[in-house]
């Protein structure tokens, strides 16, 4: 069984100051972060590790999971 990152993902971004800005194509979303100062996609289903781990490098967030 696969484990759903969106929550802790989201929870991560919304304390490190990014922001939603839009709705994208599909189950996507863009967010900002003023970390990076770029916008950055955020899928609505992430169940891979790998996958969670690059939101986080794109959006500038320090953390592993």
């Amino acid at each position: 069984m696969s484990k759903n990152y969106n929550r802790e993902i989201l929870k991560l971004l919304k304390e490190n100051g990014c922001y939603f800005v839009r709705h994208g194509k599909g189950d996507h979303d863009i967010w900002y972060s003023p970390i990076t100062d770029r916008p950055f996609t955020v899928d609505g289903n992430i169940k891979s590790e790998y996958l969670a781990n690059a939101v986080m490098k794109q959006s500038g967030v320090k953390h592993k999971f």
